[in-house]
């Protein structure tokens, strides 16, 4: 390639970055042009709040069960939650301190109890373990 293509593309790049940043800025800031996608990204964001420390938390207390659920399997705070395997007690102290919602917590001390007894008997391997932990129902 020569050096007006290289210069070309770097434009172009450089063009389509922008373009894509202010419109997700525009969609943020104007909600007739949100689409399906953007709402879809962001439709359990309000259940995330910040405690003391800084540390994000996921409060769904005041939401229906099948939505504590959903809220989790898309949530961050899982990523951060399944890297604590395969220390089981951090990951119950992590879901003491970090996640708010009765039902949601009841449902992941019994997810956490199961594996950690499959793991430990030999049932589950350290990816079995992991799938487990992954998608909570």
């Amino acid at each position: 390639m020569d050096k007006s293509m290289m210069v070309f593309l770097a434009v172009g790049i450089g063009f389509f970055y922008l373009v894509t940043t202010n419109v997700n800025k525009i969609q943020q800031e104007d909600e007739r042009l949100q689409n399906t996608g953007y709402e879809q990204e962001h439709r359990f964001d309000q259940y995330y709040t910040e405690d003391s420390m800084g540390d994000k938390i996921l409060d769904v207390t005041l939401a229906d069960p099948q939505t504590q659920v959903a809220a989790w399997n898309k949530s961050p705070l899982k990523e951060e939650y399944l890297e604590l395997f395969p220390d089981f007690d951090t990951m119950r102290a992590y879901v003491k301190n970090r996640v708010r919602g009765k039902v949601l917590i009841d449902k992941l001390n019994k997810q956490i109890q199961e594996t950690e007894d499959k793991f430990f008997s030999g049932a589950l391997d350290a990816e079995g373990a992991k799938r487990a932990l992954k998608q909570l129902k």
